[in-house]
This record gives C-alpha cells, structure tokens and sequence, in this order.
C-alpha cells in the first residue's frame, strides 16, 4: 500500500503495510535514522516523534493514521523552542551515552511548545514517559529551565 507522509515539511510517499509502525517508516523507508527504537511498547520515549505538534510515540503508531499529517522527527525540529532545548542541552552536557536523548529532546520541545515557564510538577508530567537509562533526569530537568529561561 502506498502512504502519503509529511514528514518534516516535505511529502513523502511510501509503500508499507498500513499497520506498520511510524518508526520503521522513518528509519526504515525514509533514513531518518534519530528516532530510536527503544522498547516497542511506547514505554521508553525513546520513538518519539511530533505529530500536529504533539509527542507521540512512533513504534506503535500505525503508518495509516498519519497519513497526511505532520510529522516532525528530530532531524526536522527548527522551532525556538527547539533550538533552546539543544543549546541547553549542550551547553549542560545532557546526555551521557545519547541513546534516549532524540526522544528527550522531542518531549522537551513539545512541553516548551506548550508552556513557556513549566514548574518541576510539568517538567515531570511531560517528560515522564522518557526513560534514560543513565539516570540523567537532573541535568535534563536543569537543561528545559535553562530552556525556559532563554525563550522569554
């Protein structure tokens, strides 16, 4: 079956079984290889992508009902937003063996996207479904009110 996909601003037609997971679309099909697989049960973050702006998580998400949205990967974040979240990232040397930080950085972004100045209760509500293994969740915290601070 092919699918029409906007996938970081440009269309992109594929042929996949329609209930094929979004993030083998994009590794896969697409070579967008920054989202990571991570668990396949949409428990780790690792997948996460935007959809209309939203996290989602990829690995479980069926190709046939993006079909004609949005999708952003970390490849194609250029928002302020963004560009905050990766600068603090770097500036606070974020990530340790960098595995889980794409899904990181997407849950971060989408949470800045929402709520210019989020609380420590926020910041652990959007970033709850993203495990890092290496236990980095100060520096990560400390890394979106770094953010924050810069998008004002």
């Amino acid at each position: 079956m092919s699918v029409t996909l906007r996938v970081n601003g440009v269309d992109q037609q594929v042929d996949a079984s329609p209930d094929t997971p979004l993030l083998w679309v994009i590794r896969d099909h697409l070579n967008l290889t920054g989202t990571k697989f991570g668990c396949g049960l949409a428990q780790c973050g690792a997948c996460t992508v935007h959809m209309e702006g939203q996290p989602i998580r990829s690995c479980v998400t069926p190709v046939s009902s993006v079909a004609g949205k949005d999708i952003t990967t970390i490849e194609g974040l250029a928002t302020p937003a963004a560009q905050a979240v990766q600068t603090a990232w770097n500036e606070l040397e974020v990530p340790q063996c960098g595995y889980c930080q794409s899904g990181q950085v997407m849950a971060a972004t989408a949470l800045l996207e929402s709520n210019k100045n989020p609380t420590d209760a926020d910041i652990d509500a959007a970033m709850s479904g993203n495990v890092c293994r290496c236990a980095t969740y100060a520096r990560i915290r400390h890394a979106i009110k770094d953010a924050a601070e810069n998008l004002e």
